[in-house]
């Protein structure tokens, strides 16, 4: 039983040349993905950053048997956290000139401190862990019969309290978040007779807007239609080319093409009246 323990901690202190490898390449992506997330101007490209570090941490977490901890990091926080991020990002605009500007008093100041802090207490645990003995994850994970099991044991057992005040933080955050978005009304609200009526005393347009197009001989989107008095109506054409001006106007064309069709409907008229009078005389005789 000794020898086989002295194996699995000679084991778990040896690393391969795969091990070797894939930290450096993967820890200089993350650390770059970390410098970027700092140093670049644009808050998309920081973003996006953040989360090819959260990926290449999932990979370290998973070539090191914490699968649970690896899906976790690509579903939850890379898939989830950070795409919402990123997503409100890109709809809300964030530009470089408000990251210049503090909103709260020595917030700069105290972010310095508190990644001062993280860092020493980074270093004070990656000197810690090359110090002292450890057996390594596949170990730890066959004491409580796997990886989700063992976290599961430590979260509700040694760190139960630490836990808590996670949730706690994190629920305070999230109230906190609603407060401020939150927009008290100072009216009643206003239904949707009342909305009618406004629109009626303020005289705008109440029915529908008509089909574009002028008597159903044109469907183009910049021709206006003809009311029935012959003029044209701006609400068939779109608001967009109504400002820019580009409607075409083609009221008298299509008034003149309208009365040479009534013309010549008179005049095929009368020849055929002609014709069939003439049909008449040739029957009666």
């Amino acid at each position: 039983m000794s020898t086989h323990l002295a194996a699995e901690t000679l084991a778990a202190y040896a690393t391969s040349g795969g091990e070797a490898f894939q930290f450096w390449v993967l820890g200089t992506v993350a650390v770059l993905g970390a410098l970027g997330m700092v140093l670049l101007k644009k808050a998309v490209h920081s973003a996006l950053s953040l989360a090819g570090t959260m990926i290449v941490l999932a990979v370290f977490y998973l070539a090191n048997g914490a699968y649970f901890l690896g899906v976790v990091q690509i579903i939850v926080y890379t898939g989830a956290i950070m795409m919402l991020f990123l997503f409100v990002v890109m709809v809300v605009g964030v530009s470089a000139a408000d990251s210049l500007k503090e909103t709260i008093k020595g917030q700069r100041w105290w972010a310095a401190a508190c990644g001062l802090g993280f860092g020493i207490l980074l270093v004070a645990g990656i000197g810690q862990a090359s110090l002292k003995e450890f057996n390594g994850l596949g170990a730890a994970n066959t004491a409580y019969g796997g990886n989700v099991e063992g976290l599961a044991a430590l979260i509700f057992t040694k760190y139960v309290f630490a836990f808590e005040i996670t949730g706690a933080l994190l629920i305070t955050a999230a109230v906190g978040a609603m407060v401020l978005t939150h927009r008290e009304r100072t009216e009643r609200a206003r239904t949707q007779r009342e909305m009618s009526e406004q629109r009626v005393r303020e005289g705008k347009h109440l029915p529908p807007l008509p089909a574009p197009g002028v008597y159903a001989r044109h469907n183009a989107v910049d021709i206006a239609g003809l009311l029935p008095d012959g003029t044209p109506a701006k609400l068939t054409v779109m608001e967009t080319l109504r400002k820019r001006g580009q409607i075409r106007d083609v009221s008298t064309e299509a008034l003149a093409d309208l009365k040479a069709l009534e013309q010549r409907s008179q005049e095929r008229l009368g020849r055929d009246r002609g014709e069939l009078g003439r049909d008449e005389e040739e029957a009666t005789r």
